[in-house]
């Protein structure tokens, strides 16, 4: 099982760009819809919406993706 955040958290993950950072803004324990997509989510695998630090651009990833840092 991947790790849990909540919401402020602070985290990193990978992009095309690179190691980008951001907070946690929201939880998804159900599937929502993100950007035109479904996204799967559940209690035992839930997606994080997260506010990149540098851009403010939101992306939504699983707890397998994601990092918490110190901040």
């Amino acid at each position: 099982m991947a790790q849990r955040f909540k919401v402020g958290d602070h985290v990193t993950w990978n992009s095309e760009a690179g190691q980008v950072s951001g907070t946690v803004t929201k939880v998804h324990t159900e599937d929502f819809d993100y950007k035109g997509h479904t996204r799967r989510a559940s209690d035992d695998e839930p997606q994080y919406e997260i506010k990149s630090d540098k851009t403010e651009h939101i992306a939504a990833h699983k707890g397998s993706a994601l990092r918490k840092t110190g901040q």
